[in-house]
């Protein structure tokens, strides 16, 4: 492991496929993330703009999104896929739509989906498809199941219409042996999301996993969450896909708990959320004939961890149940100096209308903005690569 203690400094290999002006950009754009009073103004800047209909969006494309987001389409996509496959690096593609609110709308979004996984199919470079659960139905409803209030008529059949949307796409993806990553939701409407996706893993994981749910470590639960999961495996005879990170929701899950008077679910402070990650992860290796295991994170030592219990296990590098993952326009330090190890590593690319992805790049620079030491990694890393570059153009 002693040759692998500074694989995340190299950054020649991190930001091989980025030109002199991309880099600019990304130097300009984590220079403005980490200015908190700057990321409010601009995202309530933009929320009106785009509320108010005014042409911003060549704008907003030319910086955060083309930085953050593969494009509007599958097709936009294809070049930056080509060019991440070239380093080996893997994409997980989402069409990354959020705040819909009608069933026409929930039935596009399933449909963009079975989409992905035929897109996929065609392309070796597309491991994993991903979907949101209130993408493929109303948050009230989520919420309402979640609390085990009782569901009008219509709220049942349109509850039965979002188990139906699950179903569908999960058959698809293990037909087609595209694994599927569901991802995550607030504290209080997962639990509806973990039943159903639960469901489709007692259903389609019975030879390999396919669905994959994904849980967020910030939360005191998880763990156990976990935990209690695999023992229903093993009872019951599915395997179990999991992806680990650590949380999106945090200020928004505080904040809900102390409006309503509840236990705040999020662990008390970062020591407690990276042991509660780290504790995860080392145990789906413990059960890594029962857990497929992805790792989201932008964490260095949490990376450094899975490597070591990965060699400590003599698990192969490119071993199909362990995967790393990372965002698009983040960590390509981290991304590019595993896969050039041959770890299987992938960026999570979302795509779709300037206009449907604003909340997802909203949330992307309110996340930065709080953990301000990944920032700062960001922008260390990013000017060391462009002073190297300009000493090289001078010799």
């Amino acid at each position: 492991m002693n040759h692998l203690k500074d694989i995340f400094t190299d950054t020649h290999k991190a930001f091989a496929l980025k030109s002199d002006s991309e880099l600019d950009r990304a130097l300009f754009l984590f220079e403005l993330i980490k200015r908190e009073s700057l990321v409010k103004i601009g995202t309530a800047f933009t929320r009106f703009f785009l509320n108010a209909h005014l042409p911003v969006e060549g704008l907003i494309r030319a910086t955060v999104f083309d930085h953050f987001c593969g494009g509007i389409s599958q097709k936009d996509c294809q070049p930056i896929i080509e060019k991440m496959y070239s380093k080996n690096v893997f994409t997980v593609l989402d069409f990354s739509s959020e705040g819909k609110n009608t069933e026409e709308q929930f039935d596009l979004t399933m449909l963009k989906t079975l989409s992905n996984i035929d897109f996929a199919l065609e392309n070796k470079a597309i491991p994993f498809v991903l979907f949101k659960p209130t993408g493929f139905g109303k948050i009230d409803l989520y919420e309402k199941v979640s609390s085990g209030e009782k569901l009008t008529n219509l709220e049942a059949l349109q509850w039965n219409r979002i188990a139906e949307r699950f179903d569908i796409v999960c058959q698809k993806a293990q037909k087609d042996k595209i694994p599927l990553l569901i991802d995550a939701e607030e504290s209080w409407i997962q639990k509806a999301a973990d039943e159903l996706v639960e469901g489709m893993m007692i259903r389609y994981n019975k030879h390999q996993a396919v669905v994959f749910c994904k849980l967020q470590m910030y939360r005191k639960d998880r763990l156990e969450y976990l935990e209690s999961l695999h023992q229903r495996a093993v009872q019951e005879d599915f395997k179990i896909g999991v992806k680990l990170v650590r949380g999106a929701y945090m200020e928004k899950e505080r904040n809900r708990a102390k409006e309503n008077g509840y236990s705040d679910p999020i662990c008390n402070d970062k020591t407690s959320t990276d042991h509660q990650f780290n504790s995860a992860m080392s145990y789906a290796l413990d059960h890594i004939e029962q857990i497929s295991l992805f790792a989201g994170t932008h964490n260095e030592e949490s990376c450094m961890l899975l490597l070591t219990l990965m060699e400590e296990k003599n698990i192969e590098n490119n071993d199909p149940n362990i995967w790393f993952g990372q965002l698009y326009g983040m960590s390509d330090h981290i991304s590019y100096n595993l896969s050039f190890e041959n770890y299987n590593v992938t960026k999570y690319l979302p795509y779709g209308p300037v206009r449907e992805v604003m909340p997802y790049l909203i949330r992307r620079a309110e996340e930065n903005t709080s953990v301000a030491g990944q920032t700062h990694r960001e922008l260390e890393l990013i000017r060391k690569e462009i002073s190297q570059r300009k000493t090289v153009q001078s010799d």
